[in-house]
């Protein structure tokens, strides 16, 4: 096309659809005949079942089945560790349903399916259970000594997993550092909290022996894998549709969870359509949650505040079970580093069960606790030394021509050795530093000051690990009808823009509009073979799988047009749906017509296709109509697999004051510098952005959640638990900044968790800055609240 679409603002395909209420979620499928289920949860955090009676709830009119664990066969297994790791020493994952022992409140104990959701929840609560209450303890500090209650009894300190990787030698760069800051960070558990929360509709064809399977998933090809496995069917025979998605952020890449085994294994006894969504209430202690670590950081510098080496061991909470694997914690030990030329690094952490609600990935993964943790420890080291904030940052970064820049020995998720590929940090911070205005800052600091008021300058730099491999693919069609672009890949999107992005890619290659490149994604039936949604992959990994076959689709209708026109591929030019022969634009043809005739037809349905039948002029050829080793129409399939992760990198800073007498926070300014490579779509990568910071406000202000001594969790709704409204969200200040990736041939890097990993940090040193002038102690933990900044003012003895 004459306007290249890749880097352009273009509107979003798909907003139309979701804006006026046509998107389509699980809860939205008008299935014949469907049943819907409920489940029974445990009540206690740790204890024995002793009587489990389900006689009232089978005999309540309008229920079709109680199942129990004892009536499941062959699925009454522990589901799958998805990512084994051989520091896992004690691996424990869950059962479908509960057995004599429960883990955690909220876990899964009977599943009833009924005529409605009101009969079966009805039902659910008629199922009588009995408990032999066990100790407990939720802190996973006090959960690691000797003597604490254990939740699997086999399993020693509750200790599941223990790595330590090392770097360099941090041994002799500790022997020669001048000075050495020691500090203790915490950040705490909270959870995703979708708009649409878990959810799965299923239907068994019982003369096919076909699974169709919906759900709001982010990772549509591994759960009919695991679907697959579980219920001895062949891959063919099991669909796995994601429909729209209300919001993935992390916690929808785990698989399976009960309700993807409980309700397909109910429509086929059933042999009827059940269907089940997860209420809120169940979405607080049934989807998995993430967050908690507590980090004991060492960084060895010079006087002039150098650092030489670094020292973390850190506490990992992952719940009950460890269905992911170590992956939080893996990918907080590999970012601990974050954008710093540190030569040697020591790092040892533990997994440690605690009777809560599991942990796996949620947006950010691992990366807003590294980054609070080194951030913090940045600060401390610059205020120990005498030196500037901005100052000791940047005489530690690694520098442009520094990169690669390789950590050896430290494996990052993809199990390789970070290795951060291309970064300018040093024009980062000073691009920040000129948004912010520096001194007209000071200046209303003291202006602040002088009047009373708390004012505060809070500061962050952040490295992200993006686009794991191994692989993805995608499928391009053109169709012969209308001459649209029809893409097809692996993945589903929960509001990153896929249906637009990767129709800009495309739309540069073969030359239509964005708004005819149709991309269905999220089903199986379509396109089987790939990963999933997660870990800000999806333009690094599938945006150059479709480029790739973007490509291969550009030669492939160049040929085709040459053939039709008579002239030489090279000439050809595609532009506005059609191609022509460079020069000429009246030696064309349109795409529809190209799609036609490489699909040798026998019938005119329509008039392009009256140029490929057998009698057409055009078609006229001593040869095979379809030579061999071709294909009809225009249709391929390409993959790419990224040689490692590629790390986009940002810093943000907010301005914020502080009110003594309420401890609220009012955030004046925030202001973000990024580079996530080339943009495809400015406009996507800054609402992926916007997002991640309101999402990170919530983690570094509001959101915690807030587990009893008895481990039953006390804010498991909206009302309790402080998710911050719009108006609580500041405005944000973007610049943006564009260093491509070497790695991939867009040169692009993730995005989508950008926004989140540094908030927290951001908001607590400048929370630090505001009460700097009252003596209040360093702010060690995130959340924040108004009580935590109120304790904080109390330690310092003053009157509020």
């Amino acid at each position: 096309m004459s306007t290249r679409q890749f880097g352009a603002r273009v509107q979003r395909n798909e907003d139309a659809r979701l804006v006026t209420g046509r998107g389509r979620f699980v809860d939205d499928l008008p299935l014949d005949g469907v049943l819907h289920g409920a489940f029974a949860r445990s009540a206690v955090a740790r204890g024995r079942i002793t009587h489990l009676d389900t006689t009232a709830a089978r005999a309540l009119p309008g229920v079709h089945r109680v199942y129990t664990h004892a009536d499941l066969g062959e699925l009454d297994v522990t589901m799958p560790l998805l990512i084994p790791h051989p520091c896992i020493g004690h691996p424990r994952t869950q059962y479908p349903l509960a057995h004599e022992d429960v883990y955690h409140v909220g876990q899964a104990i009977a599943f009833v399916v009924a005529d409605d959701r009101y009969i079966a929840e009805d039902a659910a609560r008629l199922i009588e259970i009995d408990y032999d209450i066990l100790p407990v303890e939720v802190d996973p500090a006090k959960a690691a000594l000797d003597g604490a209650p254990l939740v699997h009894e086999d399993v020693p300190n509750n200790i599941a997993a223990h790595l330590v990787q090392v770097s360099g030698d941090p041994e002799a760069a500790f022997a020669a550092a001048d000075h050495v800051t020691r500090i203790q960070v915490r950040v705490d558990r909270s959870t995703a909290a979708p708009m649409e929360c878990l959810s799965t509709a299923a239907r068994w064809d019982a003369v096919s022996g076909e699974l169709t399977v919906w759900d709001g998933t982010q990772a549509p090809i591994g759960l009919r894998g695991a679907l697959a496995s579980l219920f001895e069917l062949d891959e063919d025979k099991v669909r796995v549709v994601a429909p729209d998605v209300g919001g993935g952020f992390g916690p929808k890449i785990v698989f399976p969870y009960s309700n993807e085994i409980l309700v397909p294994f109910a429509a086929k006894d059933l042999r009827r359509p059940v269907k089940w969504v997860e209420d809120r209430s169940e979405n607080f202690v049934h989807m998995t949650h993430e967050r908690t670590q507590i980090h004991d950081i060492e960084l060895a510098a010079t006087s002039d505040g150098v650092v030489l080496g670094l020292r973390d061991t850190f506490l990992h909470d992952t719940g009950s079970f460890i269905p992911y694997g170590i992956a939080v914690a893996q990918v907080a030990s590999t970012q601990i580093a974050g954008p710093y030329r540190i030569p040697a690094i020591h790092v040892t952490f533990d997994c440690v069960y605690t009777p809560t609600v599991p942990v796996t990935p949620y947006r950010g993964c691992g990366r807003p606790q590294a980054n609070f943790a080194i951030e913090r420890a940045m600060d401390q080291l610059a205020a120990e030394l005498g030196i500037d904030r901005f100052e000791i940052r940047r005489r530690n970064f690694i520098a442009p021509d520094e990169f690669p820049y390789t950590r050896p020995d430290l494996l990052f998720a993809d199990g390789l050795p970070v290795t951060l590929d291309s970064g300018r940090y040093d024009d980062a911070l000073a691009a920040l530093e000129k948004a912010l205005d520096l001194d007209a800052i000071s200046a209303e600091q003291e202006q602040a000051r002088g009047e009373g008021r708390l004012l505060g300058l809070g500061l962050s730099f952040y490295v992200e690990g993006t686009g794991l491999g191994p692989y993805e693919g995608a499928k391009i069609r053109l169709h012969p009808i209308t001459g649209k672009a029809y893409v097809n890949t692996g993945l589903t999107a929960q509001g990153q823009g896929h249906e637009t992005a990767w129709a800009q890619i495309v739309a540069d290659q073969i030359g239509v509009r964005p708004e005819d490149v149709i991309v269905v994604e999220g089903d199986t039936g379509v396109f089987d073979w790939g990963v999933a949604t997660f870990a800000s992959r999806a333009a690094v990994v599938s945006g150059n799988a479709v480029h790739v076959a973007a490509v291969s689709a550009r030669a492939r209708i160049a040929q085709a047009a040459a053939n039709m026109l008579e002239a030489d591929p090279d000439d050809i030019e595609l532009e506005d749906g059609r191609a022509f022969v460079r020069g000429t634009s009246s030696r064309g043809v349109t795409l529809a017509e190209v799609a036609t005739m490489s699909n040798p037809l026998r019938y005119a349905f329509n008039k392009a296709a009256q140029t490929a039948t057998q009698f057409a002029p055009t078609a006229r050829s001593t040869g095979k109509p379809l030579p061999d080793g071709e294909r009809p129409g225009i249709e391929v399939s390409e993959y790419y697999s990224p040689p490692h992760a590629t790390w986009a990198y940002g810093v943000h800073a907010a301005l914020v004051e502080v009110d003594p007498v309420t401890c609220d926070i009012d955030v004046k300014r925030y202001v973000c510098v990024h580079d996530c490579g080339n943009m495809i779509n400015p406009m996507i990568v800054e609402g992926q952005v916007a997002g991640g910071v309101a999402q990170g406000m919530g983690g570094a202000f509001y959101e915690k959640l807030e587990y009893d001594e008895n481990g039953v969790l006390r804010n498991a709704s909206f009302m309790d638990f402080l998710v911050p409204y719009a108006t609580e969200i500041p405005h944000i200040e973007m610049v943006h900044m564009e260093t491509p990736s070497p790695l991939n041939p867009l040169g692009v890097k993730g995005v989508g968790e950008a926004g989140t990993i540094p908030v927290g940090q951001v908001i607590a040193s400048a929370v630090e800055d505001a009460l700097s002038p009252l003596g209040t102690p360093p702010v060690r933990q995130v959340p924040l609240s108004p009580s935590a900044i109120h304790d904080l003012l109390r330690e310092a003895r003053v009157s509020v």
